[in-house]
């Protein structure tokens, strides 16, 4: 079978990762890059380090608001499909991608695939929340990372089209952290190499919530700053100058901003990190698979399986709030594996092969 699968954001290539490895193998796949990462680090470097097959279409639709973003992307994706005529599009996670490609497709009838579906945060506010639901609502099949979100969407009346099969992040994890870290490729804003402390933290903060003013991002640095132990920061494109100006202003010497960091070198510092400060979704499951305590900077929690035994809470971009998280120790049930056994993708061409056979 023909299946257009459509990426567009740096969490999808690393799904993509693990995904398309494993789809190649029984279907013919064509990959659409809609561009809304469109940064070499955020995106083509991804596709070389983690041997992601190069897009057949790249859409290179990036910036604007949503609607425009979204509007673009139903309009290019859908002149690609009517091209193509694919048996099935398959879609990941929770983007403007994701439901532009879901909207595309179902108006021209063609069935849906949803890795990563049925995660709720409860509040409309959040962009993220409201492509979930409208993808998972019109997908043919809906593919769960969690056993909570399958009982989520059984609730939503969509058992008898959601299965539950690990989170396809873990997969791409366990891949890259159990090879070696010979050498990095992380380097500062000019543009050199950074020598990686010994011990350190790592951060992460992107989200519009933290980044759209200097206020809420300065509480979060300075809480970092006045931490006993460096910490790297590598930065989104979008947040450069802000937080250049920002460490510069006050003199934030405790903390290593970075350009954006390859998936590689990103599960490397996971993994070696005291302890990781973000507002990432999936940086927040890394941590876990790594057994390193998270701090996750937001007012919802995102992935309810983690925040057990202090091995991830939330926190107020506030810099006492965070200090105080970072203070409490967490406490490791290695024999608590909510996310699956890192073999989600042979999951998911299982059940495409059975819905194949009895459609």
């Amino acid at each position: 079978m023909k299946i257009v699968t459509v990426v567009g954001a740096r969490p999808q290539f690393i799904k993509a990762a693990a995904g398309s490895r494993q789809i190649r193998k029984e279907h013919q796949e064509v990959l659409v890059h809609t561009g809304q990462h469109y940064d070499d680090n955020m995106s083509a470097v991804f596709f070389r380090e983690m041997e992601i097959p190069k897009p057949k279409y790249n859409l290179n639709i990036s910036g604007g608001s949503h609607a425009q973003m979204t509007a673009k992307m139903l309009v290019g994706i859908e002149d690609i499909l009517i091209k193509e005529q694919p048996g099935a599009v398959l879609v990941y996670g929770d983007t403007n991608s994701t439901v532009a490609a879901a909207l595309a497709a179902v108006k021209l009838h063609i069935p849906v695939f949803h890795v990563e579906a049925g995660n709720r945060l409860g509040s409309l506010n959040s962009p993220e929340e409201v492509n979930r639901i409208v993808t998972d609502h019109i997908s043919t099949i809906n593919f769960c990372a969690t056993e909570d979100a399958l009982q989520k969407l059984k609730g939503e009346g969509l058992g008898n089209r959601s299965y539950c099969v690990g989170n396809i992040m873990y997969d791409s994890f366990l891949h890259f952290s159990n090879k070696r870290w010979e050498q990095h490729n992380i380097i500062d804003f000019s543009g050199n190499k950074i020598l990686i402390p010994a011990k350190y933290y790592f951060m992460t903060c992107h989200r519009q919530e933290n980044t759209y003013s200097d206020a809420p991002l300065l509480e979060i640095l300075k809480a970092m700053n006045s931490l006993e132990l460096p910490t790297i920061y590598p930065v989104h494109p979008r947040n450069h100058d802000r937080a250049k100006r920002i460490c510069e202003n006050e003199n934030y010497k405790n903390i290593i901003l970075t350009q954006p960091v390859g998936y590689s070198d990103s599960v490397h510092l996971v993994q070696n990190a005291k302890k990781i400060v973000t507002d990432s979704g999936g940086l927040q499951c890394e941590a876990f698979y790594a057994g390193v305590q998270c701090v996750f900077i937001l007012d919802y929690i995102v992935w309810p399986e983690t925040m057990i035994g202090n091995r991830n809470q939330l926190a107020k971009p506030l810099c006492e709030d965070i200090l105080a998280k970072l203070s409490v120790e967490q406490d490791v049930d290695l024999t608590y594996q909510p996310f699956g056994d890192g073999h989600a993708a042979e999951a998911i061409c299982r059940i495409i092969r059975d819905w194949e056979e009895h459609k």
